[in-house]
């Protein structure tokens, strides 16, 4: 992505994965890296497992509108597969990277039995088909190992930054956490920062 301006990422997921706030953690950081920022966001039915999108256009150079043309992502960041494949579908080009946590959330549908989510298999198929490269990280369930599944989204920033596909170094943004978060919870943050950095480079 090394000299793409603007660069153009879409975080995606559902209501309650912490799509918000990962985008802003990530936008405070880019900015003091010396980045100009604009972040627009888009809402389903965000609070009944809805989907929710962040579009964040970064830049060294200009202020750029809110959302990004469709075609033109060039990072997916994916809290959801199915989401994932959605905005790929949408946002998508031959040169689009794209990186996914593993763990589904089920629409009512699927639950009841009126619908079919696809199987690992085909979302990989799927990934690779729609993205130049693709990391499936199993972000949810290295959370629940960690002992608190809320951290998937972090872990999955550390993927993002471990895949070298943001301007932005893991210490940049390790900053941007221990000005945000309270000392409480800042501790277990980083670890799931550093899982997802690790996570990312082992692939």
């Amino acid at each position: 992505m090394e000299g793409k301006d603007p660069l153009n990422v879409i975080v995606t997921g559902v209501g309650g994965q912490g799509n918000v706030l990962i985008s802003q953690l990530m936008g405070r950081a880019l900015v003091r890296a010396g980045y100009h920022v604009t972040i627009g966001e888009t809402y389903g039915a965000s609070q009944r497992g809805g989907p929710v999108m962040s579009h964040l256009r970064v830049s060294r150079q200009s202020q750029y509108g809110p959302l990004i043309p469709q075609g033109q992502a060039d990072v997916v960041l994916g809290l959801e597969p199915v989401e994932t494949l959605r905005v790929l579908g949408q946002y998508g080009n031959p040169g689009v990277t794209a990186i996914t946590n593993s763990r589904p959330v089920y629409p009512l549908a699927v639950a009841i039995g009126t619908a079919h989510y696809p199987s690992v298999e085909e979302i990989v198929k799927a990934l690779e088909e729609l993205s130049i490269r693709a990391w499936l990280i199993n972000a949810t369930d290295v959370a629940i190992e960690m002992g608190a599944p809320i951290l998937a989204n972090i872990i999955m920033v550390g993927a993002l930054v471990g895949a070298g596909v943001l301007p932005l170094a893991a210490e940049e943004f390790e900053l941007e956490l221990r000005e945000s978060l309270p000392a409480d919870r800042l501790d277990l943050n980083l670890k799931a920062f550093r899982r997802g950095l690790a996570e990312a480079k082992a692939r």
